[in-house]
């Protein structure tokens, strides 16, 4: 074989070697980002070590001085390597301090140093926030952003109540009984469904006892009721027909309980259904951010646990996460979506996520809880973590006029909201805008 043969074939396996390290490096770079794992507990392991591999429990003699206990264990154990006899010693204390019950003062420790620990994650989480936020040139949004991380802590909520009839909102048939009957007798009468079309149907009772309107209940007695159904919601307003099936049910329900019902004009009602719904489309706002991968896609664990770390969890659907409200019945604060299939893919580690999605609802979420300001601040940490870009939904790169555009857009339209009697987060506007 020439030289010049012998030339080629080495240049011919240096090309080679460079497309196979190329093609390696390619697809590396290009999977899917994985969640960290957890590591695992000490105590864990040991519990699981091969029955070759577990230390054997050295016996101490309370006689003897602390520092002499591992030299006891050392000749226990006839082995001829100090330094393994050491080590062995070492972990089987590490394993019996883990295994301990602590008591009610160390507990209380471990306690207060949780609390402090989670109190130190939210102020570097505000800060990364707000210097992601002076990298960005965005310095108007940091003031807001710092307020709501530190309310967010002590915020808390009553447990929501179902609504109740409003008259702003529904039609209303009040139902005349001539003396007062029980709740189990009411509620054998309702009808068994609570629809009108699209709209929600709701029978109330006085409570002969408090005098207040609510949903019937066992063991209560009510000395009069009114029938409702929503003079609109997103699905549109409340039509002739609905407003016919609406007067079906509530007599049904009336002739069950030997009621007289009272019905307004429903020409009347019909028009009044829709001016609202007229006002309810023009003061609607459904707003969403969309965060694009930069470098490398994300799997699906890569962006629940990033989020989580944010404080959402699972929702219902896959593939959907939610800042869930400080009280019980109200809605979440945040919604996160990314592919459905990427999701429930039979290997989600293997499944590539290039974008995803931050929404907020806001006629459903109170003001007071500053969800505009929490959405920018979670789209700009999620972005600084997850090596991402936040754009509206026109794929443009949200700047600071952008962000304070929408900011006072929103202000505006909380204050709109608040003349009509219809706040952000309030029950009537939550039935209304649903």
């Amino acid at each position: 074989m020439s030289s010049l043969q012998i030339g080629l074939a080495i240049a011919g396996g240096v090309v080679l070697a460079g497309v196979v390290a190329h093609s390696t490096w390619t697809s590396r770079k290009n999977k899917p980002r994985q969640a960290e794992p957890l590591p695992e507990p000490v105590a864990h392991s040991a519990q699981h070590a091969g029955p070759a591999e577990q230390p054997q429990e050295p016996t101490f003699d309370d006689s003897l001085p602390a520092e002499q206990a591992p030299l006891q264990a050392r000749s226990s154990s006839h082995s001829d390597d100090p330094v393994a006899d050491m080590a062995r010693v070492m972990m089987q204390q590490a394993t019996q301090h883990a295994q301990r019950v602590p008591d009610e003062v160390e507990l209380q420790r471990l306690a207060a140093e949780k609390a402090a620990d989670r109190a130190a994650d939210a102020r570097v989480n505000a800060q990364r926030a707000m210097q992601h936020t002076a990298d960005s040139h965005e310095p108007g949004m940091a003031p807001m952003i710092a307020k709501v991380m530190d309310d967010a802590s002590s915020m808390a909520l009553p447990i929501e109540k179902r609504p109740s009839l409003d008259a702003l909102i529904d039609v209303l048939a009040a139902v005349e009984i001539d003396s007062p009957i029980s709740g189990e007798a009411t509620l054998a009468a309702l009808p068994s469904s609570r629809r009108v079309g699209n709209k929600l149907f709701t029978v109330e009772g006085l409570n002969a006892e408090s005098g207040l309107w609510e949903q019937p209940r066992h063991n209560q007695r009510y000395s009069a009721f009114q029938a409702g159904v929503q003079l609109a919601n997103r699905m549109g307003a409340l039509n002739e027909i609905e407003f016919s099936e609406f007067v079906v049910k509530t007599q049904s329900f009336a002739d069950a309980i030997n009621g007289a019902p009272e019905f307004p004009d429903m020409l009347e009602e019909v028009a009044r259904a829709r001016e609202l719904d007229s006002f309810a489309s023009a003061h609607d706002a459904q707003l969403s951010f969309t965060l694009k991968a930069t470098k490398a896609a994300w799997s699906p664990g890569y962006v629940q646990q990033n989020a989580a770390r944010l404080g959402f969890v699972a929702g219902v659907i896959p593939g959907r996460m939610v800042v869930p409200a400080p009280a019980v019945g109200l809605p979440p604060v945040l919604g996160l979506m990314f592919d459905t299939q990427a999701a429930m893919a039979e290997d989600p580690a293997q499944s590539a996520i290039r974008e995803l999605t931050l929404s907020l609802d806001v006629p459903q979420v109170d003001r007071q809880e500053e969800p505009f300001a929490r959405m920018v601040q979670t789209a700009h940490e999620l972005a600084r973590v997850m090596d991402g870009t936040v754009t509206d939904d026109n794929g443009q790169r949200l700047s600071e006029a952008a962000i304070g555009g929408i900011a006072r857009d929103l202000l505006a339209l909380y204050d709109t909201l608040d003349a009509r009697d219809l706040s952000a987060g309030s029950p009537q506007a939550r039935r209304l805008f649903s």
